[in-house]
């Protein structure tokens, strides 16, 4: 069978996996983590079992050069690499869909490091590291961006002067693409009509964001031209007055660059709570009473619900309403509180179905009496980027360019 290695490279880390395009489970993953320290190192999941090692040259092409020796030494696996995906966080105006790379589109990719100056660099580097050990296998880009695409100009544009967009790009991209894209992929093989409806989708997790898709197209979501914009997250604070900035840079007596990695690193949960970025933590602690557990929960819902009803505004009505990602999965605390919230749409939770629904299954959580469906949905965007690997490695060579 057919086998696309998934590669995701950070700034100081690499993830990846080898996957058929189906939903069984990866043959192998892992991730390689502290890229550029001495204590660098690559962890194997095979079979049941991990494996770590330390990586000898600690950047990614030792990464990608542990990861080939790997599959090298398990050729009793009869693994038939056939592509390379590549998640691209940002893709910015340049694509609108998964591409196959060539030297136009790596190009493209480094000319988007101005929006993502810690991702897009080291995408490049995993991409030139995958062609330099892997020579002539095809490589595919899936780019985060692409799926919001579609918003119109009165939705992706900032209520700033014009020439600031039409000289620099400076607009709302939008992110979590290729996970919404899944979901609503997802939604409409449970009914061929679901497809067709309108949807609120809320990626929740250590970065979260919401969007509202219309015929299987995003029309609004609430991330901008960075993940900081939008719903208060694991480390970032969201949306707040930009002034902030400054006088928080005023009274610390810091840079504006500084003050901007408060907002990105240090605010959200964990800054709200001063307990920990993990919502589990914060559960535990609000279940012991913790007065800050509390407050950073019920902050992080009303955020949640008050983006869901914003971008709903460029509905015609809401049929469904989907929960995913690590947060949106597995906390029905969170999901309950969103819910609450939401009342005013006609949205009511089914409390038994969203307390007992089965880890990592799809689970309809609403009751009868609701106006919309409510859903859990585990997400899979591995499985989505080696599926658009396949597709694309397996068309004419004039269709797999942007």
């Amino acid at each position: 069978m057919e086998q696309i290695l998934v590669v995701n490279c950070g700034s100081s880390s690499l993830k990846f996996a080898i996957m058929d395009g189906s939903e069984s489970p990866p043959l192998m993953e892992g991730i390689a983590e502290r890229l550029g320290s001495e204590h660098s190192i690559i962890t194997f999941k095979y079979d049941g079992k991990k494996h770590e090692q330390p990586l000898h040259e600690n950047d990614h092409r030792g990464a990608v050069t542990a990861i080939k020796n790997w599959i090298d030494q398990h050729s009793d696996l009869d693994i038939k690499l056939v592509g390379i995906g590549h998640r691209v966080v940002h893709g910015g105006e340049l694509f609108t869909k998964s591409v196959v790379i060539n030297k136009d589109v790596l190009q493209g990719i480094e000319e988007c490091s101005q929006f993502a100056p810690l991702h897009n660099p080291a995408h490049v580097k995993g991409i030139k590291e995958s062609q330099a050990l892997f020579g002539d296998l095809p490589q595919v880009a899936v780019f985060d961006t692409a799926f919001h695409q579609t918003l119109a100009a009165d939705q992706y544009l900032y209520p700033i002067p014009m020439r600031l967009y039409r000289e620099h790009h400076f607009r709302k991209y939008g992110f979590h693409g290729t996970s919404y894209r899944f979901i609503e992929q997802k939604l409409a093989s449970l009914d061929e009509t679901y497809g067709q409806q309108n949807t609120l989708v809320a990626h929740l997790g250590n970065g979260a964001s919401v969007c509202a898709i219309r015929a299987g197209k995003s029309v609004d979501t609430s991330m901008g031209i960075t993940p900081l914009e939008g719903l208060m997250m694991g480390t970032r604070s969201g949306s707040l007055d930009p002034s902030l900035l400054a006088f928080i840079s005023d009274a610390e007596h810091i840079t504006m660059k500084q003050a901007l990695d408060i907002l990105n690193k240090e605010s959200g949960l964990k800054g709200i709570s001063e307990i920990s970025n993990d919502c589990r933590s914060i559960e535990t602690a609000q279940a012991a009473g913790d007065d800050r557990a509390e407050l950073a929960l019920n902050m992080f819902a009303s955020k949640a619900a008050k983006h869901l009803a914003a971008v709903a505004t460029n509905l015609d009505s809401v049929e469904h309403i989907v929960f995913t990602g690590g947060i949106g999965e597995n906390s029905p605390v969170i999901r309950s509180k969103i819910c609450d919230r939401l009342k005013m749409m006609g949205i009511r939770l089914d409390q038994h179905a969203n307390q007992m629904c089965p880890r990592g299954e799809i689970s309809r959580i609403s009751k009868q009496s609701s106006s919309a469906f409510a859903w859990v949905i585990p997400t899979n965007e591995e499985l989505l980027i080696a599926q658009d690997t396949l597709a694309l490695i397996n068309r004419p060579e004039t269709e797999q360019h942007r």
